[in-house]
C-alpha cells in the first residue's frame, strides 16, 4: 500500500502531554524500515525513540530539534511505497538564524503548539518578527507568544557585546522538561513540609555486619535507601492519602505502591519506579534499586520504567547534605527526602547517653489533599519502621 503516512507524537506515559525533539536519526529522503527509530524525544521522565509505523521514505520533518510538540501533533511524514518507487522528498524544518533575540521565522520553523497559540491570540504571522525569540537557535516558543500579548509594546532590542566573564548555557531538553514539571507542581500544589530526626543506629550496624554476606548472596549492595523504601511502603498502609493523586476535586488513592527512586544522571535527575514495592522483601527492593539506577545512568530506561509512580523517595544525604525540602513530582502528592547520616551524643529512653547514628527525614506533601496532622502521623510511622524494623 502506497501513500503518505503522518507520524504523530504518541502518548509516552501517564501525565505526559508533550515532549521536546532531541534529534532525528534520519534525514529527508532517507529510506526507513518498519519499526526503525526515526527520532529521539525527551520529557522530564525519560528519553524515547519514536519508530516508523511503515517502511518507506522520510518525506518531511515537521518538528525539528528543540521543538516542543504536544501528544497527537504531527512530527513527520513517511511515504509508504512499493519497491522501486522513489517519491521526491518534500520539506524539512529549516535552520533559523537568530538576530539578537529577534528573527523573521517562516511557518515551517514554528511548532504546531506555537502556531495554534498564535491563532488563539489573533496574532498575525506578519507580527512574528516583532516578538523576541528566546528558544534554542532563536526559535519562537509558546512563552514568547504569551509574553508578547502581555506586553505588546516591546522595546527595541539593542545588540551589544557581552562580558567575557559571562557564559550562557542553554538548558538541555531533559533539564527544560524537568524544570517545566517542577514549576507546574510547585505552583499548582500548595506545598507543606515536615522534618523529623530518625535514629538509624540499628540499620547502620546491621548493614556493616551483613554487607559482605548480602552481596555474596544477592549480588547487590545493601543501603539505607532500601530500608527507607520498605518503611515507606509499610507506613503508607495506615496513611493512604499520601499514596494518591488529585484529579479535579477527586482524590485518587492507589492500593499499590509504585515508589519512584530519584537517581542523579549527568547533572539531572531521573526517577525510575519500583512497581508494587509493598509486596517485595528487602533483598528484592535492593535489587530493584540497583538495577534501575544502573539503567538510568546507562540511559537505557524504557518508558514503562518511569511511569505511574505514586510517591517518590530522594536521598540527597548521599552528597553529605543533612536536610532538604524537595518538590513534589506532579501528579503525585508526596515526596520523602533522606539526609546524611551523622553521629551525635543522644539521651536514651533509660536516661543513659550514647553515640548514635541519626538521619533527618523530610516529608513534602500537597496541602490540598491532606493536613499537617495527617502528615505528622505518616512521618512518625515512617520513623518507627526505620528505627524498629530489620
Amino acid at each position: 500500500m502506497e501513500g503518505n503516512i503522518t507520524i504523530t507524537l504518541p502518548k509516552l506515559g501517564e501525565s505526559i502531554v508533550s515532549a521536546t525533539v532531541v534529534q532525528w536519526f534520519k534525514k529527508v529522503g532517507d529510506r526507513v524500515a518498519r519499526d526503525e527509530a526515526l527520532l529521539e524525544v525527551s520529557t522530564d521522565k525519560v528519553n524515547s525513540e519514536i519508530p516508523s509505523p511503515v517502511a518507506g521514505i522520510l518525506q518531511a520533518i515537521l518538528a525539528g530539534p528543540d521543538m516542543e510538540v504536544q501528544v497527537g501533533e504531527p512530527i513527520g511524514v513517511v511515504a509508504s511505497q512499493s519497491a522501486g518507487s522513489q517519491p521526491a522528498p518534500t520539506m524539512a524544518v529549516p535552520a533559523t538564524t537568530p538576530t539578537c533575540g529577534l528573527q523573521a521565522t517562516s511557518n515551517a520553523t514554528l511548532s504546531p503548539a506555537v502556531l495554534r497559540l498564535l491563532q488563539e491570540k489573533n496574532i498575525p504571522l506578519s507580527d512574528i518578527g516583532k516578538i523576541p525569540h528566546t528558544g534554542q537557535g532563536g526559535r519562537l516558543t509558546k512563552k514568547d507568544v504569551e509574553d508578547y500579548r502581555q506586553a505588546p509594546a516591546t522595546p527595541a532590542v539593542t545588540c551589544r557585546a557581552e562580558s567575557p566573564a559571562i557564559e550562557r548555557v542553554k538548558m538541555t531538553p531533559l533539564r527544560k522538561a524537568i524544570a517545566d514539571n517542577m514549576v507546574k507542581s510547585f505552583y499548582e500544589a500548595p506545598h507543606a513540609s515536615l522534618i523529623t530526626e530518625v535514629d538509624v543506629t540499628r540499620i547502620v550496624k546491621w548493614i556493616a555486619e551483613h554487607k559482605a554476606s548480602f552481596m555474596e548472596e544477592h549480588g547487590v549492595k545493601l543501603s539505607v535507601t532500601a530500608f527507607a523504601a520498605r518503611a515507606i511502603a509499610r507506613a503508607l498502609q495506615g496513611y493512604p492519602l499520601l499514596n494518591a493523586s488529585l484529579e479535579g476535586d477527586t482524590i485518587v488513592m492507589k492500593k499499590f505502591v509504585n515508589l519512584g527512586i530519584a537517581v542523579s544522571v549527568d547533572q539531572a535527575v531521573m526517577v525510575p519506579v519500583i512497581r508494587g514495592v509493598e509486596s517485595f522483601h528487602l533483598a528484592d527492593i535492593a535489587k530493584q534499586i540497583a538495577n534501575l539506577a544502573e539503567k538510568a545512568r546507562a540511559h537505557t530506561l524504557a518508558p514503562q520504567d518511569v511511569q505511574e509512580g505514586t510517591i517518590t523517595l530522594t536521598n540527597f544525604g548521599m552528597t553529605g547534605t543533612m536536610i532538604g525540602v524537595p518538590i513534589i513530582r506532579y501528579p503525585e502528592v508526596a515526596i520523602v527526602g533522606l539526609g546524611a547520616i551523622t553521629k551525635k551524643v543522644a539521651v536514651l529512653p533509660d536516661d543513659t547517653m550514647a553515640i548514635r547514628s541519626v538521619m533527618m527525614v523530610s516529608l513534602t506533601f500537597d496541602h490540598r489533599v491532606l493536613d499537617g496532622l495527617y502528615g505528622c502521623g505518616f512521618l512518625n510511622a515512617l520513623k518507627k519502621h526505620l528505627e524498629e524494623d530489620l
